[in-house]
């Protein structure tokens, strides 16, 4: 499928669903609508991903079958500086995919262009109507389940888990990524946003997810959230329970000591944070953290790999930057 992805003022640093689609998605991206870069190429700000021109609105936008919405900002809403956009996408007969949490479904007008222009509205949040609570039986299925963490959100455990996926895959085993993200969702084309269920249900949710799929050597549950973030523990702790894993991946971003947006609360000692999940997972399973994952992307070559030998060291196992390093064997076989 050819697609168009929506980016205005945030791409590439606060536009994940768009990153995640052009580095790990299998559609076509054909333009990356960001009127504050237009004119320039995807290759300009991020490389080793994708490549396409970065327009200024759906107007200069080739032939696509969709557009999909690659912004989620806090609180999931929908900005009305979008709109002209996806009415344009519309009246094209192009389907418009988004995350957030103000559904498209629900927006009078978009229904009515739908309808008109036969396109469709997908709503990647909007969660399965017959979930249940958790019954404790994830921990059954055959396949090994590593969980991603994170010491906050936006640590890199979607990009973790792709990437784990990615090197067991080139071992020879079949391993798949467990969506919980809208974004995660957008690239697979399957899986449950779970900061959009029920609270009492979203655990079951995770249970769920790490139980259906068939004949699988690996499954890699993305991560939402931080046990230690003020806002978003809840989800955290739904995902840590619900997929009860064999192993956890904490992912960090090197050179961070506060939470993101809460910086009156700082992030824990990081050993004192292995802690922290492993002990809030030892009710469901006996998961340890097995390997560490740092975002260096804000630093040279060389600090970064002295971050990466740092954050070894701090966490007591192998560790990786794995967009600019990948995951090295010893990574894998600690996770595996």
């Amino acid at each position: 499928m050819q697609v168009a992805v929506l980016a205005h003022e945030s791409f590439p640093d606060r536009a994940k669903t768009a990153v995640g689609l052009l580095r790990y998605g299998d559609h076509e991206v054909r333009a990356v609508i960001d009127r504050a870069r237009a004119g320039g190429r995807v290759a300009d700000v991020l490389p080793d991903v994708q490549d396409a021109p970065i327009v200024a609105s759906m107007a200069d936008v080739p032939a696509v079958d969709a557009l999909v919405v690659g912004i989620s900002p806090i609180g999931g809403g929908f900005d009305e500086s979008w709109r002209p956009d996806v009415r344009a996408a519309l009246e094209r007969g192009c389907d418009v995919v988004a995350g957030l949490h103000d559904f498209l479904e629900d927006d009078p007008e978009f229904v009515r262009l739908a309808e008109e222009h036969d396109a469709e509205l997908q709503d990647l949040r909007k969660p399965p109507d017959d979930l249940t609570v958790a019954e404790g039986t994830a921990g059954e299925v055959d396949a090994t389940v590593v969980t991603t963490v994170g010491t906050d959100c936006s640590t890199g455990k979607m990009t973790a888990s792709f990437e784990i996926r990615d090197a067991a895959r080139e071992r020879g085993l079949d391993a798949a990524v467990v969506p919980t993200g809208q974004t995660g969702v957008a690239i697979t084309g399957w899986g449950i946003a779970v900061d959009r269920v029920i609270a009492d249900y979203a655990a079951g949710a995770v249970e769920r997810l790490v139980e259906t799929p068939e004949e699988q050597d690996l499954l890699v549950v993305e991560g939402q959230g931080a046990l230690a973030h003020p806002a978003y523990s809840g989800v955290t702790t739904s995902i840590l329970h619900g997929s009860a894993p064999d192993a956890l991946v904490l992912c960090h971003n090197a050179g961070q000591e506060v939470i993101h947006g809460y910086e009156s609360f700082a992030i824990p000692p990081l050993d004192e944070y292995v802690d922290v999940y492993e002990r809030l997972a030892a009710p469901v399973s006996e998961a340890t953290v097995d390997a560490g994952m740092l975002n260096t992307s804000a630093l040279d070559a060389d600090d970064a790999a002295a971050a990466v030998e740092t954050y070894r060291e701090a966490l007591g196992v192998p560790a990786t930057d794995p967009v600019r390093d990948g995951v090295p064997d010893e990574v894998l076989d600690a996770i595996l």
